[in-house]
């Protein structure tokens, strides 16, 4: 007879991390910032909207889906998601509630990690935030030693369920072609295609870094994803 010991979320945390690589298949240009938006910060890191406040505001723009990304910490993540369970609540489970849809909220995080002995910052999407695996570099400051390297912070990330992704990979002292490659041969799921290095109103990619990013996104077969790295308080800029 076989028993299923797995944990009783298990199947739930899998067809979410499932969906959410649906949802990187689909990003383009257009998505970001008011259908997805993969990179935000709260107060729980550097940024400073609180939690409650950046979910409303996620979903009065209407967005689909979006992940919290503060620095080592989920916290913003857990009050935004309680705020979303109490507004499913309160309209009795309709996932619309007042006739407004709530977008999916994946688990997000940044982590600073070292890559070709330059520092990058690595996004986690979608694992469990109570994972062993990844419960090291959650907590609040990035980490030392040989956690400190790229390759474990991918690895960490994966064990936990999630994918992970080389956060605006034109900021760094080494270029895309140079950290692309490498990371994809650490199991990178995906890189930031779709990001504003210029910090414009209104917020759109940047078109020569864009392209750049995505031609070797294609050529190492990885993701595409996009996000505003909001600090302020308007998720439609990053700033």
């Amino acid at each position: 007879m076989f028993l299923n010991l797995a944990p009783p979320c298990a199947s739930v945390r899998d067809r979410d991390r499932k969906t959410l690589m649906q949802v990187f298949q689909t990003i383009g240009a257009e998505s970001c910032p008011r259908e997805y938006n993969f990179h935000m910060h709260t107060i729980y890191s550097d940024g400073r909207l609180e939690p409650e406040a950046l979910i409303q505001q996620a979903t009065d723009i209407g967005l689909k889906g979006l992940a919290i990304t503060d620095h080592h910490s989920v916290g913003g993540y857990r009050a935004a998601q309680c705020w979303l369970e109490e507004r499913r609540s309160s309209s009795g489970g309709d996932a619309s509630g007042d006739s407004v849809p709530l977008p999916t909220l994946w688990t997000g995080v940044e982590i600073n990690a070292a890559l070709l002995d330059v520092e990058v910052h690595i996004l986690g999407y979608g694992f469990d935030p109570d994972a062993p695996a990844i419960e090291g570099y959650l907590h609040g400051h990035p980490v030392t030693g040989k956690p400190y390297l790229a390759g474990e912070a991918i690895a960490a990330i994966h064990n936990a369920g999630g994918l992970a992704v080389l956060a605006h990979p034109s900021r760094y002292r080494r270029s895309p072609q140079e950290l692309i490659p490498e990371a994809a041969r650490l199991g990178i799921d995906g890189s930031e295609a779709y990001y504003a290095y210029n910090n414009p109103d209104p917020w759109q990619p940047s078109a020569e870094e864009t392209e750049r990013v995505r031609k070797l996104n294609y050529l190492h077969n990885l993701f595409d994803t996009c996000g505003t790295d909001t600090h302020g308080l308007n998720l439609l800029k990053r700033i």
